[in-house]
């Protein structure tokens, strides 16, 4: 039996945490067909310039690249296709105004796997400034060279 602390991350998205500041993270489900579910499972999947969007009272993954099934047969998937992301309508009504009133972005952060079903990593973010990307570069690198110190 598999060990359930392991989530294999199938797809991160790295430049959203250089890009944007992360306030929050929330857990969600995706609704995925069989060829999907398999590319996803192979690493076929970019999460770059996606984002999450609330369209009529529903939470969508909107620009999320999951490549065609290369075994696949003529009912293959869309590969840009929007697609539905679950979560309780209480916190999509949250999210709603927090998109809206805050001025905030809904940024997936990574696609992993978790008790057999696959779950994607949607943070809360505030886009950063040009001058807090070289502020958050010089403190890593300072971290970076204190532990080579040591």
């Amino acid at each position: 039996m598999a060990d359930p602390k392991f989530n294999p991350v199938f797809c991160e998205n790295r430049k959203a945490r250089h890009d944007y500041t992360v306030l929050e993270t929330i857990e969600c489900g995706i609704v995925l067909t069989g060829t999907e579910v398999k590319s996803v499972r192979h690493g076929a999947a970019s999460l770059s310039g996606s984002y999450g969007a609330v369209l009529k009272g529903e939470l969508w993954l909107v620009g999320a690249d999951i490549a065609a099934y290369k075994f696949g047969n003529r009912f293959n998937h869309e590969p840009k296709s929007m697609r539905k992301l679950l979560v309780h309508a209480k916190e999509v009504r949250e999210l709603r105004l927090k998109t809206e009133a805050k001025g905030l972005t809904l940024i997936p952060l990574k696609i992993y796997l978790k008790h057999g079903r696959i779950k994607v990593a949607l943070g809360v973010c505030r886009g950063k400034a040009l001058h807090d990307k070289r502020d958050t570069l010089k403190k890593k690198a300072l971290k970076r060279d204190l532990e080579r110190g040591l």
